[in-house]
C-alpha cells in the first residue's frame, strides 16, 4: 500500500474539504501545532513556530500536495523537506525539534545553499545571534559547483518564548566525495578543534557536520559517521571514554531496536544493523576529545510496520524511565493512520550521551506528506 499521506491526514487545521489535499505548509504546520501540545507549548508559541516553519520553507510551503515533492530532498524517505523529533529525558516533558531544508524546491545545490544561508542569516537578524562560525566555513561547504546529497539543513530546537535554538547541517562532500575527510578536518581546525578529527572512529562515510548557532549553554560542533555494518559490541566500544554503564546502555539499546529482524554478524555477535550513524560532539578545544556521543539506529529498516517500531521505542523509553505515553501522543499528532498501515513514520531512534548529563533518547518522526511506505511482508536488511 502506497498512499498519499494527505488523504490519510485529511486537511486538518486548514478548513479545506477532505477531497482537497491542501498545501505542504498547511499539513506540516498542523502537525507541528499538535506536536506543540505534546511538548506543552502555549498557543502563542505554537503559532509563532508555525510561522517560522512556513517562512523557512519559503515558496514550497504553498505548494499543493497534489503535486510531486518539490525536489528530491535527502531529508526524508518520501522527500518531504521537514522532519520532527522529540528528545526524551527522565521526569521531563519531551523537547520538540523540527528539521527543514530551506532550499527545497530546486535541484541546483548551489542555489539551494544560497537560499539556506539567506534563511539562516534572516533568523540571526531576527533573534540576534552570531553566524560567525558558519561564516568561517562558507567557502568550504558552499563552493560554486557543489556535489553531494544536500547543501544546508536547519534544525530548530523549540523553546518556550518563541525563540528556538538553531543548528545547521552541512555537507562534507560539497567539494567532492574524495575530499570529504579533508573538508571535515579543515572545518574542525578552523573552529579551533585541531585534534578532534583524529579522535573520530573509523567508519564508511562522513555525511554531516553540524553547528549550534545562537543561544546554547555549550555550543557544539558535531561530526556524523556512517557505519554500513554494525553489531552491538562495536556500537558499545565506539565512544571514547564511555563508562561501563554507558557501554551497557548502548548494547541494550542496540539490541532492543534491532529486535526480531536480527541478521547475524559475520563474527556471530548477534544483530547486524546497516547504515547506522554515530554522532560525535565537540565543545572544548583543549583536548580534542568529544564531549558527547549519539548512536542513531534506522529502526524503520528493521521492523514490519510502525506499530512494531513504536513497541521497540517504548521499550527503550520505559527501561530508561522516560515518558512513553508522550511518544504515543506525538505519533497521533503526526498522523491519523493506523500504525500497522505503514512503515517509516518512526525513522530513527537515537541514544544520546552528553558529558555530565543523564542519557537522552531522541525519536525521529516523519511528516509523510507525500507517501506512506507499505508494511513489509518480510523483514530484511535496512535501507
Amino acid at each position: 500500500m502506497t498512499a498519499r499521506c494527505a488523504s490519510m491526514h485529511g486537511s486538518a487545521g486548514t478548513g479545506l474539504p477532505p477531497s482537497d489535499p491542501g498545501r505542504l505548509g498547511d499539513l506540516v504546520t498542523a502537525q507541528l501545532g499538535r506536536l506543540c501540545e505534546v511538548a506543552q507549548f502555549d498557543r502563542a508559541d505554537a503559532q509563532t513556530y508555525a510561522r517560522v516553519l512556513t517562512d523557512g520553507l519559503g515558496p514550497v510551503a504553498v505548494r499543493s500536495l497534489a503535486l510531486p515533492p518539490p525536489s528530491n530532498s535527502f531529508l526524508s524517505d518520501d522527500h518531504t523537506p521537514v522532519e520532527f523529533s522529540l528528545a526524551f529525558q527522565p521526569g521531563a516533558t519531551p523537547a520538540l525539534r523540527v528539521l527543514l531544508e530551506p532550499g527545497a524546491g530546486t535541484e541546483d545545490l548551489a542555489a539551494n545553499g544560497r537560499t539556506g544561508l539567506r534563511v539562516i542569516r534572516e533568523m540571526a537578524e531576527r533573534w540576534k545571534f552570531s553566524t560567525a562560525r558558519l561564516d568561517q566555513l562558507e567557502d568550504l561547504f558552499f563552493p560554486a559547483s557543489p556535489e553531494g546529497p544536500l547543501a544546508l539543513w536547519c534544525a530548530l530546537d523549540l523553546r518556550p518564548g518563541g525563540v528556538p535554538g538553531v543548528k545547521v547541517y552541512l555537507n562534507p562532500a560539497a567539494n567532492g566525495y574524495d575530499r570529504t575527510e579533508e573538508t571535515v578536518r579543515e572545518a574542525l581546525a578552523r573552529l579551533g578543534y585541531r585534534d578532534a578529527f583524529d579522535t573520530l572512529p573509523s567508519g564508511d562515510g562522513l555525511p554531516f557536520v553540524a553547528l549550534d548557532l545562537g543561544a546554547w549553554k555549550a555550543p557544539r560542533v558535531k561530526v556524523y559517521v556512517t557505519h554500513e555494518q554494525l553489531v552491538a559490541e562495536q556500537a558499545a566500544e565506539i565512544p571514547r571514554g564511555a563508562s561501563d554503564r554507558e557501554r551497557d546502555e548502548a548494547r541494550s539499546f542496540f539490541r532492543t531496536i534491532a529486535g526480531g529482524s536480527e541478521e547475524g554478524g559475520d563474527d556471530g555477535e548477534g544483530p547486524l544493523i546497516r547504515r547506522a550513524l554515530t554522532c560525535h560532539s565537540f565543545t572544548e578545544t583543549a583536548t580534542g576529545l568529544p564531549s558527547g556521543y549519539t548512536l542513531h539506529m534506522p529502526v524503520r529498516g528493521y521492523v514490519r510496520d510502525d506499530g512494531q517500531a513504536r513497541g521497540r521505542a517504548v521499550a527503550v523509553l520505559r527501561r530508561l524511565g522516560m515518558d512513553s505515553a508522550a511518544l504515543d501522543r506525538a505519533l497521533s499528532a503526526a498522523t491519523s493512520r493506523p500504525l500497522d498501515d505503514g512503515v517509516g513514520l518512526l525513522a530513527y531512534v537515537a541514544l544520546v550521551h552528553q558529558r555530565g548529563q543523564a542519557p537522552r533518547v531522541t525519536v525521529y518522526v516523519s511528516s509523510e506528506a507525500y507517501e506512506v511506505q507499505p508494511p513489509r511482508q518480510a523483514l530484511r536488511t535496512g535501507r
